[in-house]
């Protein structure tokens, strides 16, 4: 179960990202944290925006709404999605994993 965190401004979302991917995509769950790949490298930012741009898309929220805490130069990153709360974005993120098992189910 991803370990998300109430903050005041919102919610904490621990994130395992992997830059540099042939694709970005969700991979799932890792020790308490979302699995992101994304396609950009960690060169300057640019994974970081990345991962900010995949999750907005995935979880239906405006890019302006996740800010990165802690993690920038780390594959372990905290991101805060301001104005949400553990439930709603627990719901987002079950949905999300649940498209990524049916599409892996479908591929087998």
């Amino acid at each position: 179960m991803i370990a998300l965190e109430v903050h005041e401004s919102g919610v904490v979302l621990p994130v395992r990202a992997q830059p540099g991917s042939r694709k970005s995509e969700l991979r799932g769950e890792q020790d308490g944290a979302l699995k992101v790949a994304v396609t950009q490298v960690a060169e300057k930012g640019k994974a970081n925006k990345a991962v900010i741009a995949f999750l907005s898309k995935q979880l239906g929220l405006k890019k302006s709404r996740v800010e990165l805490l802690s993690g920038e130069t780390s594959h372990h990153k905290r991101f805060l999605v301001h104005d949400s709360n553990i439930e709603q974005l627990r719901r987002k993120i079950d949905t999300a994993l649940l498209a990524l098992n049916r599409a892996e189910d479908a591929s087998k």
